[in-house]
């Protein structure tokens, strides 16, 4: 049995907490949020007997072994170091961190505090996306990957009546590309590794952060292309195209239906069954990490997290996007 706290307590960690509850290694025993109110509150729906508002006394805490952070993407690193630093194991929302220079230093906090560290994003580890993994070898030669997540925000309507909500506030390392374009970046690098080149572009909102972009980028011998927005929608599956066929997928931020469709006219069918609460796979992945000993997921890992940050790096360079976090 894992003990965990969770940092946040908004809608993602009320549902990272249904799914983890479906497996019996875990429990939650701690609850932290910067108000006693929501601490609370949100301890009482959970029958969690232990709250907490001060960092400080948390991390000190014997009452919880690992920490499921889920705060604004800014306050990622400056939470998962405090903890790994006193000897807890984290599993951190996706984006890990605003830039490369706060995912390093979370990467150099586990290793130095041999602890488990793994970035949140649960897509890479469900069912659906090994099936992805397990055929590829069946396109032939790769040559295009192509991924959209556009998803109109319904935050985005308060934008346009003057109020700027979490999402759209560059405060909290928010916008189109960390938030959702994350989904698209990340099994790019999961499957094909770091980019030869990084081409981006996109539309920069008022308040500071973007609402939609592109990205191109180029391979060896393929190429990928993705697309991202908090300002429009799209109802297009993303594709994984080689000479021999062409793998479809419904949705690359939750893959429930893969399929291969061949030259000739056939279709092979390579969906697998899966639980609908999809957060309970990264719960069983870094539960099996802490128990087994090993301090990374070869999945999820340190490097691919580091690839993909690197690539959202250099599109938020490209963009001309900055956030106070970078200037830290």
């Amino acid at each position: 049995m894992i003990r965990f706290a969770v940092i946040g307590t908004n809608w993602i960690t009320e549902e990272f907490i249904h799914a983890a509850r479906e497996t019996v290694e875990f429990a939650l025993t701690a609850v932290y949020s910067r108000t006693e109110e929501k601490a609370a509150e949100f301890a009482n729906k959970f029958e969690v007997a232990h709250r907490f508002t001060d960092l400080d006394a948390l991390v000190q805490s014997e009452t919880f072994d690992a920490v499921y952070i889920a705060s604004p993407n800014s306050l990622h690193a400056q939470y998962a170091v405090h903890c790994m630093n006193h000897g807890k194991h984290v599993l951190c929302e996706k984006p890990a961190a605003s830039n490369t220079a706060e995912l390093s230093a979370m990467i150099d906090a586990a290793r130095s505090n041999k602890v488990v560290f793994m970035e949140a994003l649960k897509s890479t580890l469900m069912p659906n996306f090994k099936a992805i993994q397990e055929n590829l070898h069946k396109l032939g030669p790769i040559r295009r990957y192509f991924a959209g997540y556009c998803q109109y925000s319904s935050r985005y309507d308060a934008y346009k009546q003057g109020t700027v909500l979490n999402a759209f506030n560059p405060i909290f390392s928010n916008g189109s590309l960390m938030d959702l374009g994350v989904y698209c970046i990340y099994p790019l690098a999961v499957l094909f590794g770091t980019p030869d080149r990084v081409q981006a572009s996109g539309m920069l909102l008022e308040s500071g952060v973007d609402g939609e972009g592109s990205l191109l980028l180029s391979y060896k011998e393929m190429d990928a292309v993705i697309m991202h927005s908090k300002i429009a929608s799209s109802y297009l599956p993303t594709e994984i195209q080689g000479e021999h066929a062409t793998m479809v997928i419904d949705k690359i931020n939750q893959p429930e239906k893969v399929e291969i469709r061949y030259r000739n006219g056939s279709v092979e069918n390579l969906t697998r069954e899966q639980s609908a609460r999809t957060m309970r796979y990264e719960a069983e992945e870094f539960i099996r990490l802490i128990q087994s000993g090993a301090l990374q997921s070869e999945t999820n890992s340190h490097a691919n997290s580091s690839i993909a940050m690197a690539i959202m790096d250099e599109a938020r360079k490209q963009m001309g996007l900055v956030f106070p976090a970078d200037r830290k």
